[in-house]
């Protein structure tokens, strides 16, 4: 009889449902007992996704509680925005440890939801239990919680590369200004004209300038590690490629330190935590350089003549951004070594 924990997968034919399976397949302390898609339910999953042919043969189920409280421990929610709100709270009622992959619980404020994803809120009462799980930050909040909201790809890169200078009230929280572009598997599986081929190659563009709906998910962590409101210009770039997000923040200083002493305030702030890379001064990442793995990789510059600091940060949004920081949060609420499942180097070139 298998010891493992038994994981369950909702919504596997999408890019971060089934970017989980091929993490979890690896995992030491996981087995997978059920993958499940309301859409192509009683389909092979291989037959979407022929990559998992001989290796993953499960059948797609369909959304059944009572049943997943017998097959699963875990459930993982990789859905669309909106479709969390009304299953988690079942999950989590049926007993289930929960990690929501989707935007529905990352806001504290439901008006502020409903404003920026244009959804219903989630009831208040799970929106408060859920644990924001940026894993570097809040990881002590996270283990041992039982309903985990994931951040969203563009707050993973963006935060990582901003919390430490600014728990330390070295940033001017008025002056944040942040660049960020990401890779065509961030916006889906699902057919966009903006996503041909014929559109986005050999094309730069920017989008949802000053409405992201990661705004004020970024707004929001900010001014709580700070104890102090915070306010972003945030602006996304789609750039033609599949995977990847270099986020770019420029950050004014309230008071002048070296680029050493920031460097190294970047490197205390990450001690020991092995998914976080900083470079040493004069180099910057790239999102060749994370490609497939659970890395942040951050580059620092200070500019003494404007007294400005660059804040370079690169991750896989697929995987630091969305399904290997979920299972970076359940190492860390199981009690397991972070690493688990994750330690694997960047495919590179």
């Amino acid at each position: 009889m298998s010891t493992k924990l038994r994981a369950a997968i909702i919504g596997s034919t999408g890019y971060g449902g089934v970017e989980l399976i091929r993490l979890l397949l690896s995992h030491p302390n996981v087995e997978i007992t059920s993958v499940i898609s309301t859409s192509r339910a009683g389909v092979p999953i291989a037959d979407g996704f022929p990559h998992l042919n001989q290796i993953v043969t499960n059948t797609l189920d369909g959304i059944d509680i009572g049943q997943l409280q017998q097959k699963a421990d875990v459930v993982f929610t990789a859905t669309p925005h909106g479709v969390a709100t009304e299953l988690a709270p079942k999950l989590v009622d049926a007993g289930l440890k929960v990690i929501d992959l989707s935007g529905d619980f990352r806001l504290k404020s439901g008006e502020a939801y409903e404003r920026w994803y244009k959804h219903k809120p989630a009831d208040p009462a799970y929106v408060e239990k859920a644990v924001y799980g940026l894993s570097e930050v809040f990881a002590d909040e996270v283990r041992g919680a039982g309903f985990i909201s994931n951040p969203g790809c563009f707050p993973t890169a963006t935060l990582l590369g901003l919390v430490p200078v600014v728990s330390e009230g070295w940033a001017d929280l008025s002056s944040i200004i942040i660049d960020a572009k990401t890779g065509v598997s961030g916006g889906g599986r699902g057919l966009s004209l903006g996503f041909h081929y014929s559109e986005i190659n050999e094309n730069l563009l920017a989008y949802k300038v000053n409405r992201h709906q990661h705004t004020p998910e970024i707004e929001q962590v900010l001014s709580r590690v700070a104890g102090e409101a915070a306010v972003v210009t945030f602006t996304t770039h789609l750039v033609p490629m599949t995977r990847g997000i270099l986020s770019t923040m420029y950050v004014n200083l309230r008071e002048m330190h070296t680029e050493e002493e920031i460097i190294n305030l970047y490197r205390r702030y990450y001690e020991g935590r092995r998914f976080v890379r900083i470079r040493p001064a004069g180099k910057w990442p790239a999102t060749k350089e994370v490609w497939g793995s659970n890395y942040c990789d951050i580059g620092i510059s200070l500019d003494q003549r404007t007294g400005r600091l660059t804040i370079i940060s690169v991750i896989d949004n697929l995987v630091k951004g969305a399904a290997g920081q979920a299972i970076q949060n359940l190492n860390l609420l199981m009690g397991w070594d972070e690493g688990a499942g994750l330690a694997f180097t960047p495919v590179y070139p």
